[in-house]
């Protein structure tokens, strides 16, 4: 089976707790920043290989999110959750500016998730006048407001020197995340997500990394998409997550996506027509749903939650939507 597009909130559930490498490394799906910036970016890409190694805990987040967008690498994975255990095959690639991420599943049906989006597109934050909202300096600084990041120099990963970064949230209204990235290219070797009661929901480690080679392309400045307008909104958020810009959805579901840099949630609203989900709180994999219903004139309305974040919060979330 070949998951390329999901057309239902469930669909896209489930490719978002396969494509868990996409996840960590921020590969979302939003509005690219200014044309000085993606300049800016296309040449950070050409020069990683010669700069010097991060010192501190910004420099290394920094070089992260560059590695992540203009390295093509093969490599090995496994991914432990409450699903089980799942050997994996990733595959990043960059063909004229456009990032081409693959995950397949070595267990079990053959799976295969591909996603596509534009390289050095970033999460959105909020703007100033002399930055963009999408820079990478945004991006550390809005973390940072909502956890504390510790550094550990001395880590080893898939037989690869790393570094560990630590967030800890600074309440209990998201996830404990600790990262492990390859000192020699800045990519993501290992993602650990915790509960706030210190327990482990998900591991992601590369096994094996193959060939990273960084990209010397040009990167465009296409702004692909905007902010939805859907006929509803949604009234309460944990602090600190932000709406992102999305591709447009299509076969009459409504979605709204939020990040807080690390975390996301997806809502979806769809007309009930004939079947539907029952409610209350479901999971998959790394990710909790929560399904309720709320009927709107004579048409009734499923909406579903779907994110990284304690079932409380996610269903407080979607208990807050409210139609215009």
């Amino acid at each position: 089976m070949s998951v390329s597009e999901c057309k239902t909130p469930w669909g896209r559930a489930l490719a978002l707790s396969f494509c868990v490498v996409s996840a960590s490394q921020f590969s979302l799906q939003v509005e690219a920043s200014s044309s000085d910036a993606t300049s800016s970016f296309s040449g950070a890409c050409s020069d990683l290989v010669s700069q010097n190694a991060p010192e501190d805990v910004e420099q290394w987040l920094e070089r992260s999110i560059y590695a992540s967008h203009c390295y093509t690498f093969q490599a090995r994975a496994v991914s432990i959750d409450t699903l089980g255990v799942r050997t994996l095959a990733l595959s990043h690639r960059i063909h004229e500016g456009v990032r081409q991420q693959v995950v397949q599943h070595l267990d079990g049906p053959s799976v295969s998730v591909e996603r596509r989006s534009q390289a050095g597109q970033l999460a959105w934050f909020e703007s100033s006048a002399d930055s963009s909202p999408s820079s990478p300096d945004k991006w550390i600084s809005h973390v940072a407001r909502f956890y504390d990041i510790a550094l550990e120099d001395e880590a080893r990963v898939a037989g690869r020197p790393a570094v560990q970064l630590s967030f800890v949230p600074h309440d209990e209204q998201r996830y404990h995340h600790e990262w492990w990235i390859d000192k020699e290219t800045g990519l993501l070797l290992k993602h650990v997500l915790s509960d706030p009661q210190d327990r482990v929901l998900e591991t992601f480690q590369m096994t094996q990394l193959q060939s990273p080679e960084p990209y010397r392309g040009k990167i465009s400045a296409e702004i692909p998409y905007a902010l939805p307008e859907p006929e509803w909104q949604v009234a309460w958020l944990p602090d600190g997550f932000i709406d992102q810009p999305i591709e447009s959805s299509d076969g009459g579901v409504e979605q709204r996506f939020f990040s807080d840099g690390l975390a996301s949630v997806s809502i979806f609203a769809t007309p009930v027509v004939h079947t539907s989900l029952e409610s209350g709180i479901h999971q998959i994999g790394i990710s909790s749903a929560a399904i309720e219903f709320v009927t709107v004139g004579d048409q009734r309305w499923q909406l579903i939650g779907i994110g990284e974040l304690p079932s409380s919060q996610l269903l407080r979330i979607v208990q807050s939507v409210e139609f215009k």
